[in-house]
C-alpha cells in the first residue's frame, strides 16, 4: 500500500486523466460482463431452442460489445501511457534539478554512471509500471467484480467452487513478491554498474587504447553483463512461477466447475445456456486475475527503482544564504578555516587565516595535495569549512546566496570542462545573453580567435565531448575566453596555462595579466615561473600556510619556496 500511495502522489497532477481512464475501465468491464451474460441467450435461444430470429440480435450484440470495448480500450491505454510518460518526465526533471543542486561532496560518494542510471534506467523502469500496471489495476479489478457478479447471478455455488482456492494463491504470490523485490534491487544495481562501466570506458577510451587495455575492459564488461543477466533470470523465474501457479489454479477450478456444472446440466437443474454463460464468466475471470498477479509483481519490481530515486531526492541540497552579494569593495578574509574531506583522516586545510585586499594578486604554491585547490574551492563554496569562516567585505559567505557569490568568481581550472556544443556556445557559457561581438572579443583576448576561424565551421564548429576535437592548448584558451567573457571581480586560475606550449603560454599570460588588472586574483601554479609577479605568494604544506611573501622575499628566506624553486629549475626535474 505504501508504494501505491507513493505512485498516486507522483500521479497527482494527472488525476483528471486517470479519472477519465478509470471511467473507461468501467465501460470495458461492463462490456466483458455483457459478453459473458450473452452466452446464455446465445446457447438457450439459438442452439437449444433453435429460435433463428435471435441470431442476428446476438451477433449484433457481440459486434457492438467488442467495438465499444475496443474504442474505450484504445483511449484508456493512450491516456495511461501518456500519463506514465509525463510522470517519468517529471521524475527525470526533478532528479536532474535536485542532482545539480547537491553539494560537491555528494558527487564524491556516487559515480557519474550511477547517477545516470538513476535518471535514465530507474525512472524509465517506472514508466512501464504506470503505463500498464495502473491500467491493469483499474480495468482488471472492475472486470473481476463484474464477472464475479455475473457468475454469482448464474450459480453462486459454482462460483465459490471456482474461486475458493484464490486466497491461497494470493498468499503464495505475496511471499514470492517479497523475494522479487530483493532480486529487483540487485537487478537495478547490476544495470547501474553496467552504466558506470560504459561511462568510464567512453570517457577514458584514449587511456584504454594507450595502455592496450581493451581486452581487460571487454572482460570486465562481459563479467558484469553476465551478472546482470543472471539476476534478471532470477527475477524472470519468480514472475513465471506466479504465472504457472495461476494456470494450475485455473485448471483445477475449471475442472471442478465442468464436472459439477456438467452434472447439473445433465440433471436439468440448470439450462445449458446458463452453464455456458457461467463458464464463460469463469474463463474470463482467470485472465484478469493473472494480470492482477502481474500487477503485484510489477509493484514489487518498482520498489527498487523508487527507493533508489528516493535516496537521491533525500540528499540535502547545497545550503544557500539569503543575502545578495553585489561585489567586492575591500577584502576577502579567511578566519581559522579548516576542512576535511569525507572518509579521510587528515585535514586538507588546517586553521588557515589570511586577508586578501581587493585587486591583490595572490599566488598559491606548494606540493601536490598541499591544499591549494581546496582553498579555492572553499571560496566558491563548493565545499563548506568544518571550522572557521570566510568573509567578503565582512559578510560571511555562508550567509549569501550561492548564485550571487558564484557570479563574482571566474574559474579557469586545470581540469578543462567543455561541452559537446559549438565553440560559440562554450564561450557564451561564461555569460548569459552575450553578443556575438562580446564572444569574439573574449576569444581574441584569450588568443583563441585565429584558431577558431581556422576550424571547419569557425565559431559554429561542434568540438565534441569535453572538446575532444581540439588540442590541449586550444581547449585551455577556450576555457580562458569563457572566464574573460564572464568578467568577474574575483578570478581563480588553477593551472590556467598548464596545457599551453611556450609560445601560446606567453600570449595567454599577457591576456591574463590584462584581465587580472583591478581584480582580486588567486593563481594556483606548480610552475613557479608563472607567479613571480604576484603581489604575494602563499606557500602551502600539508594543509597549512608555512610561508608568505613576494618572490624575492621567499627566495631570500631560504625556506620551502626556495627548495621548490631550486628543485624545479634543477636539471633533475624532480617531481613536486
Amino acid at each position: 500500500m505504501k508504494d501505491i500511495r507513493k505512485i498516486l502522489i507522483l500521479a497527482r497532477p494527472y488525476w483528471g486523466r486517470i479519472a477519465v481512464a478509470g471511467m473507461g475501465s468501467l465501460v470495458i468491464s461492463g462490456m466483458n460482463g455483457f459478453l459473458a451474460w450473452l452466452a446464455k441467450p446465445a446457447v438457450d435461444k439459438v442452439f437449444v431452442d433453435k429460435q433463428a430470429e435471435y441470431l442476428p440480435l446476438i451477433a449484433l450484440g457481440v459486434l457492438v460489445a467488442y467495438s465499444v470495448r475496443g474504442i474505450f480500450s484504445f483511449f484508456q491505454s493512450y491516456l495511461m501511457r501518456s500519463t506514465g510518460a509525463k510522470i517519468v518526465r517529471d521524475i527525470r526533471d526533478n532528479l536532474y534539478r535536485h542532482a545539480t543542486s547537491l553539494p560537491m561532496s555528494f558527487f564524491g560518494k556516487d559515480s557519474t554512471g550511477a547517477m545516470i542510471s538513476r535518471i535514465v534506467n530507474d525512472a524509465g523502469s517506472i514508466q512501464g509500471l504506470l503505463a500498464y500496471t495502473i491500467k491493469d489495476l483499474f480495468v482488471e479489478t472492475c472486470t473481476i467484480i463484474v464477472l464475479v457478479s455475473v457468475a454469482m447471478y448464474m450459480r453462486w455455488d459454482l462460483t465459490l467452487i471456482a474461486i475458493i482456492i484464490l486466497p491461497l494463491v494470493l498468499y503464495t504470490v505475496s511471499r514470492l513478491g517479497k523475494r522479487l523485490k530483493k532480486v529487483s534491487m540487485r537487478v537495478q544495481e547490476k544495470i547501474s554498474r553496467i552504466t558506470e562501466i560504459l561511462s568510464e570506458t567512453f570517457s577514458g577510451i584514449k587511456i584504454i587504447k594507450a595502455f592496450n587495455r581493451e581486452e581487460e575492459e571487454i572482460a570486465r564488461f562481459k563479467r558484469n553483463n553476465h551478472d546482470y543477466y543472471r539476476e534478471l533470470m532470477r527475477s524472470t523465474r519468480i514472475i513465471e512461477a506466479t504465472s504457472l501457479m495461476m494456470d494450475i489454479v485455473a485448471g483445477v477450478g475449471i475442472a471442478f466447475v465442468i464436472w459439477y456444472g456438467g452434472s447439473l446440466v445433465v440433471a436439468k437443474t440448470i439450462t445449458p445456456g446458463a452453464f455456458f454463460s457461467f463458464l464463460t464468466a469463469i474463463f474470463m475471470i482467470y485472465t484478469p486475475a493473472r494480470r492482477l498477479v502481474g500487477v503485484n509483481n510489477s509493484l514489487q519490481q518498482a520498489k527498487a527503482p523508487l527507493e533508489r530515486i528516493d535516496s537521491v531526492l533525500a540528499e540535502s541540497k547545497e545550503k544557500s544564504g539569503e543575502k545578495e552579494l553585489k561585489g567586492i569593495n575591500r577584502e576577502i578574509v579567511f578566519s581559522n578555516v579548516s576542512f576535511r574531506y569525507e572518509n579521510t583522516k587528515d585535514d586538507a586545510l588546517d586553521d588557515i587565516s589570511m586577508k586578501v585586499e581587493k585587486g591583490e594578486i595572490i599566488a598559491l604554491v606548494g606540493r601536490s595535495g598541499a591544499g591549494k585547490t581546496t582553498f579555492a574551492d572553499l571560496l566558491s563554496r563548493f565545499y563548506t569549512p568544518v571550522q572557521g569562516a570566510i568573509y567578503i567585505d565582512g559578510v560571511n559567505i555562508s550567509e549569501v546566496t550561492l548564485k550571487s557569490l558564484r557570479q563574482l568568481i571566474g574559474i579557469v581550472s586545470q581540469d578543462i570542462i567543455l561541452f559537446n556544443d559549438t565553440v560559440r556556445a562554450n564561450i557564451a557559457f561564461g555569460r548569459k545573453g552575450a553578443t556575438e561581438q562580446e564572444i569574439a572579443d573574449a576569444a581574441k583576448a584569450a588568443f583563441a580567435h585565429d584558431f577558431i576561424l581556422a576550424l571547419p565551421h569557425g565559431y559554429d564548429t561542434v568540438i565534441g565531448e569535453r572538446g575532444i576535437r581540439l588540442s590541449g592548448g586550444q581547449k585551455q584558451r577556450l576555457s580562458i575566453a569563457r572566464a574573460i567573457l564572464k568578467n568577474p571581480p574575483i578570478l581563480v586560475l588553477d593551472e590556467a596555462t598548464s596545457s599551453l606550449d611556450t609560445a601560446s603560454e606567453m600570449m595567454v599570460q599577457k591576456a591574463l595579466e590584462t584581465l587580472m588588472e583591478g581584480r582580486t586574483t588567486f593563481v594556483i601554479a606548480h610552475r613557479l615561473s608563472t607567479v613571480r609577479n604576484a603581489d604575494r605568494i602563499i606557500v602551502f604544506d600539508k594543509g597549512r600556510i608555512v610561508e608568505s611573501g613576494t618572490h624575492d622575499e621567499l627566495l631570500t628566506a631560504n625556506g620551502l619556496y626556495k627548495k621548490l624553486y631550486d628543485l624545479q629549475f634543477d636539471d633533475s626535474k624532480a617531481d613536486l
